[in-house]
């Protein structure tokens, strides 16, 4: 509620576009003032859901109303290419649901068009500014795990009720659990220990050709580790854990969402730092808006440089399972 208010422009209204406003709504001073779907029914029922004011039935309608500020792209993966571009061309800020892109050429180019516009952009990644989070980094920063020395983190839902036709196991939409959900644990790797040296990957892939299994490890110059999972086919813990040479932080299911950790040092009594707390994705609405109040085209706390090396860790997990897009 602190940070300055911001008028928004929802793209898609789908289900995270529905947690978005829900969050922004309760939780920030900013203002929902248009959505924009390719379906004016759409956008008719999200804009009465959420009593936002206009309700376009073009994305082109919705980045020219001159009252939206910042366009929140919440469309499928394949799409947010164009979607990002059609903002950024309009003059428009955009925050862009991960992931970011379908690759990191993709990723480049939307980066070098918000810079070449003056813009913010910035990538959804909600974790990253989660209250439980900033006190894990904290604990690391004071020195009371040691040196880090690895992570192991997965994320894992069951998706066999969906159809082969959905998005998640769609090709053309660039489904998958990497960019759906395995972007959660190696961006969780990426924000502790920067981007691997190497990268090892044995994946799955369902009947569609997109992954439904990865594991993952990541390897640093220095012997750190990672060792990560996702999967489109079972309902995992969903915890992470970070090591080191003092000890270890434990954080609870589910470690993306707003949650609790648990510090347990070599030497001394474990403690718990509890961090529930409401919806979560008001933390990010909050970074663009202090963002976009104080200038900046992006966020210190996700730099374009965090999104480009996620994406290119990503390019390689797909890679070496055998996963490509159609037009990649």
């Amino acid at each position: 509620m602190a940070a300055p208010p911001v008028r928004w422009g929802v793209l898609g209204p789908g289900g995270i576009a529905e947690t978005f406003a829900g969050a922004v709504r309760r939780h920030t001073r900013g203002q929902l003032v248009a959505v924009g779907s390719r379906s004016q029914e759409r956008a008719d029922r999200f804009a009465a859901a959420w009593d936002v004011d206009r309700a376009h039935g073009s994305y082109e309608a919705l980045v020219s109303d001159p009252r939206v500020e910042v366009v929140y792209v919440a469309s499928p993966h394949s799409e947010h290419l164009a979607h990002a571009l059609l903002a950024i061309a309009a003059g428009k800020h955009v925050l862009v649901e991960k992931a970011f892109m379908r690759n990191a050429g993709e990723a480049q180019q939307v980066v070098a068009a918000a810079r070449a516009a003056g813009v913010f952009c910035m990538e959804a990644m909600w974790t990253r500014f989660l209250p439980h989070v900033a006190a894990m980094r904290e604990v690391i920063g004071r020195g009371e795990i040691g040196e880090l020395v690895g992570v192991i983190a997965d994320h894992g839902q069951n998706m066999r009720h969906h159809p082969p036709t959905h998005r998640l196991h769609a090709p053309v939409l660039a489904g998958g659990a990497v960019l759906d959900l395995g972007v959660y644990p190696i961006a969780f790797a990426h924000d502790l220990f920067g981007r691997p040296d190497r990268i090892h990957a044995l994946g799955s892939l369902t009947e569609t050709g997109v992954d439904g299994q990865v594991s993952i490890a990541l390897g640093y110059g220095d012997g750190r580790q990672g060792s990560l999972h996702t999967t489109l086919w079972a309902r995992t813990a969903t915890t992470a854990v970070v090591f080191g040479s003092a000890g270890r932080i434990e954080v609870a299911t589910d470690f993306y969402r707003p949650t609790s950790f648990t510090v347990v040092p070599d030497d001394g009594a474990p403690w718990r730092h509890e961090g529930h707390v409401a919806d979560g994705l008001q933390f990010e609405a909050a970074e663009v808006a202090r963002c976009v109040a104080e200038g900046r085209h992006e966020s210190p706390r996700m730099t374009w440089q965090d999104t480009l090396d996620v994406m290119a860790t990503m390019d390689e997990v797909r890679r070496q399972v055998g996963v490509r897009y159609p037009g990649e």
